[in-house]
């Protein structure tokens, strides 16, 4: 009998390089993570049982007079009273492993604000006495939410764009490529200190300016791929067959012009990612409060002997965009036809 070799398919191939590989892995247990970050980092318990009935308070607000107190203002599970309540015979409550939320002040440090790592604050708090891991949790979630949200919407417009332009060509490809030099050429920093003057900043703000930009590079490799593709002896023969431009260009062309567009994802996130943390670095980004890298980076700038905000939000900032590197290295290498063809 004849061994069979199994198909060499790209996955395979990107099962092959380690690094990378690994790095998917470890970037998909982080986001997992950060996605329940309320689980995760949060200033009230997960579960409370007191005096015989069962609460959920990081469902639902319950007033302090709930679990014992004197008022009916919503209860701060730090208030030492209320922890004696619910630590009391019969009464107990479950806690996230860390026990602040983002926006959570320690009105209990031994320290003045910024404080260095503590058992309360494992991380350090910063200049406002806010936890810095729950910042970091929860600014890691909303960078890599963002910078998915940017890269989709980036990717559709490029493809779109470079698409039309590849498969057209001709004068149109031509008046095409020169409006995209000119788009490309228009300052996009200004561009956004502008808007961000005339509007109310926000995290859906963002994503529309810049995805005005962020498409112009994935465009460009579409395109190639659809100007070569489009002179194959497959796509002559779709035509002789009558199919229309668009069926030829969505069932044919496109299937075999995402290798590019796979390859680019990871270097489009990081991109973004990285986009998000200066802006916010430079206070044109989300809303203050807004957990973000950006923002925690520019207090370790303020605070120099605060040492614990710049070297911890450095290591998650760098750490993410490594990853998100090393994915896209394997992912490039797996879809390099030499290799493919070598292996």
């Amino acid at each position: 009998m004849v061994a069979v070799k199994p198909k060499n398919t790209a996955w395979q191939r990107f099962k092959k390089d380690r690094l990378g590989y690994w790095s998917l892995w470890t970037f998909l247990i982080l986001f997992g993570i950060s996605l329940g970050a309320e689980f995760v980092a949060n200033d009230r318990p997960i579960i409370a049982v007191y005096q015989g009935k069962v609460f959920f308070p990081i469902w639902k607000d319950y007033s302090e007079k709930t679990f014992g107190g004197d008022f009916e203002t919503p209860t701060d599970f730090h208030d030492p009273a209320i922890r004696a309540n619910l630590s009391s015979a019969g009464n107990w409550a479950i806690y996230p492993p860390v026990k602040y939320s983002y926006l959570t002040l320690n009105y209990f440090a031994k320290e003045p604000n910024p404080a260095g790592p503590s058992s309360d604050n494992w991380f350090g708090t910063d200049d406002r006495g806010r936890d810095v891991l729950a910042r970091l949790i929860y600014g890691f979630r909303l960078s890599v939410l963002f910078g998915l949200v940017l890269t989709l919407v980036g990717t559709v417009i490029g493809v779109f764009l470079g698409g039309l332009m590849g498969y057209f060509g001709g004068r149109f490809d031509l008046v095409s490529q020169r409006l995209v030099d000119i788009w490309r050429s228009m300052p996009e920093l200004y561009l956004l200190i502008i808007f961000a003057s005339i509007f109310t900043p926000s995290i859906w703000l963002l994503v529309i300016l810049l995805s005005l930009f962020s498409w112009i590079n994935l465009s460009d490799y579409v395109r190639i791929e659809f100007f070569r593709n489009r002179a194959l002896e497959y796509v002559r023969a779709a035509k002789a067959l009558g199919l229309t431009n668009t069926q030829i260009m969505w069932r044919h062309i496109l299937p075999n012009s995402l290798i590019p567009v796979i390859t680019f994802l990871p270097f489009q996130m990081s991109a973004a990612i990285l986009s998000l943390t200066s802006l916010d670095f430079l206070g044109l980004g989300v809303p203050p409060d807004t957990p973000s890298l950006g923002e925690l980076l520019s207090q370790g700038k303020a605070n120099l002997d605060a040492w614990w905000i710049s070297l911890s939000t450095f290591i998650v900032l760098v750490g993410t965009l490594l990853l998100l590197t090393f994915m896209g290295e394997a992912l490039r290498n797996a879809f390099d036809p030499r290799r493919k063809a070598s292996s």
